[in-house]
């Protein structure tokens, strides 16, 4: 429902979103009243909020609830609506493009413009990074020729080349890497967008203005690509693993990197945070230590040197050989202690999904954008372990004492179980039919083989929505309940993208963000909602 406002001469309302317990999602007239309300924000921040994230109509306010309460944080962004952006223009970035993009001919029919005029008004307009997403580097570009107002491909391609230049709605934007997209192709420009060994990576920023200039009569040129870093870091350490054998890919994983979504880049991380924590504690190393993330199971490794080893989140059998030949059989949530030669053999998990992996004094692995985090969507990271790989050890001197007697917090899923996760509702509830909703939280949805670290991919009755309109690009969070067309839900996990143009129905509770990482596949979720889908209203002077 959505709250009412007594009329006031000269105010409206403003109408504010629930994200979960701790996010606000910022409804607003235009892209230039979102923009206008980031500025402000930015030049006069409001203590206690984390982080903020522009979107074509929205703006995604994520706050500490413990520091400031959603009444505080709604009276503040009421007063703060309607002040006039800083008049200080950005830094200039100058995109040189040749334009033979494989839909510079489609786009010019559908316009009615002829292939050059095109060109034209796109190398003619000025353009401001509106806000990034979809992927890192990639850049929203808003402000160029109405004219050029052009809808995505009605089929995506599978495949968009780094570099491309394309125009989707009333923005204008640029691929910084290979990957799947639908906007029109008019060009190509030789610039890396995105590289972690520049600072900041992403070339473009919110508030930078962006030209673009045809470069056809240059002479031909290959498109530029970042140097590629090492996963291992050079570290001379006298202890190390051996890797030996991998059922699925092992990841390097820590508590992500907040904060750079400005560059779009999300967090990423353990997809299960609290198990990564207790695999650090048990070596007595701080949480944030890197550790590895292990699903499913399978994983062998040699122990060069001596260490102390221990594994948390989902259980899995553990047997040793040493040098001497002798077989020892441990159990995970203890420290086990290593000798030179021992072979460590880690089975299959009857319960949860993914274990993690953490040795004394940590391993020496290198971070990327101060993260050791690998990020399966954004490709940011270390490189998933081969076999062979000999990853060091890092010594630790002083710190914490092992943890002698941590026992699992509570029983993980298993095929076939029914769990049972609380979810807020919003903040797009009302796109779809009311038994849609009845629907959502009255079945048991299946998780099915296609999910991953990006998301839980379930199968079920499918949603019906009310409002079938395009949603115009907005933020989305980890455990946001993403409904895309066929109607049955995603469920986002740590990589998840940090925009979306699909309706979030609902976004799972904190408390159960990490047991939504332990659901394999062929079990069943059932969502209860725990917060009802309440929009507010603030009065906003006009």
């Amino acid at each position: 429902m959505r709250s009412a406002l007594p009329d006031t001469p000269g105010e409206t309302a403003l109408r504010l979103l629930p994200m979960g317990r701790g996010g606000l999602l910022v409804e607003l007239a235009d892209l230039d009243e979102t923009l206008a309300l980031f500025d402000a924000l930015t030049r006069d921040p409001v203590a206690g909020v984390r982080e903020i994230i522009p979107a074509a109509r929205t703006l995604l306010v994520t706050f500490d609830p413990f520091a400031l309460s959603q009444n505080a944080l709604t009276e503040a962004l009421g007063g703060r609506i309607g002040q006039r952006p800083n008049a200080a223009a950005g830094p200039l970035v100058e995109i040189p493009v040749v334009y033979d993009g494989e839909d510079l001919g489609k786009v010019a029919d559908l316009l009615g413009l002829g292939v050059e005029e095109v060109v034209h008004r796109h190398e003619a307009a000025d353009y401001v990074v509106a806000f990034t997403g979809f992927a890192p580097g990639f850049a929203y570009l808003a402000g160029g020729d109405p004219r050029l107002n052009v809808a995505r491909r009605v089929s995506p391609r599978t495949q968009v080349p780094a570099g491309a230049v394309g125009l989707a709605g009333e923005f204008s934007g640029i691929y910084p890497k290979t990957s799947p997209g639908g906007w029109q192709l008019i060009g190509r420009t030789t610039l890396v967008l995105f590289d972690i060994e520049r600072h900041p990576a992403s070339l473009l920023q919110p508030g930078h203005r962006v030209r673009f200039r045809s470069i056809a009569g240059d002479k031909p040129y290959e498109m530029a690509t970042p140097r590629p870093v090492d996963a291992v870091a050079p570290v001379d350490a006298p202890n190390a693993l051996e890797i030996l054998t991998l059922a699925t890919p092992v990841l390097f994983q820590d508590l992500g990197r907040p904060g750079l979504s400005d560059q779009g880049i999300g967090r990423s991380g353990a997809a299960d945070r609290a198990s990564c924590r207790a695999a650090n504690r048990l070596v007595g190393n701080p949480v944030e230590t890197a550790v590895l993330e292990i699903t499913l199971g399978g994983f062998g490794f040699r122990m060069h040197g001596r260490g102390v080893m221990g594994l948390a989140g989902a259980p899995m059998p553990i047997s040793v050989v040493g040098a001497n030949g002798l077989r020892l059989e441990a159990v995970a949530e203890t420290p086990l202690a290593l000798d030179d030669g021992d072979v460590v053999s880690l089975g299959f998990p009857e319960t949860g999904m993914r274990s993690y992996l953490a040795l004394r004094g940590g391993f020496g692995v290198t971070p990327v954008l101060g993260s050791a985090s690998a990020d399966t969507l954004a490709q940011i990271g270390p490189a998933a372990l081969r076999p062979g790989d000999v990853v060091p050890i890092l010594s630790r001197t002083g710190g914490a004492a092992v943890a002698l007697d941590r026992r699992p917090v509570s029983a993980l899923p298993r095929a076939g179980d029914v769990v049972v996760l609380d979810v807020a509702m919003g903040p797009r509830t009302d796109w779809f039919t009311e038994e849609a909703v009845r629907q959502f939280l009255g079945q048991a949805w299946a998780v099915t083989p296609q999910s991953s670290r990006i998301g839980i991919r379930l199968d079920g009755t499918p949603l019906a929505r009310r409002i079938a309109a395009e949603l115009p690009s907005e933020a989305t969070v980890h455990g946001a309940i993403q409904v895309p067309p066929s109607g049955l839900p995603v469920l986002f996990l740590a990589d998840h993208p940090l925009t979306g143009g699909y309706p979030v129905i609902a976004g799972v509770a904190d408390h159960h963000l990490d047991l939504a990482a332990q659901i394999p596949i062929g079990a069943r979720i059932r969502f209860q909602a725990i917060q009802p889908f309440e929009p507010r209203l603030s009065r906003r002077m006009m």
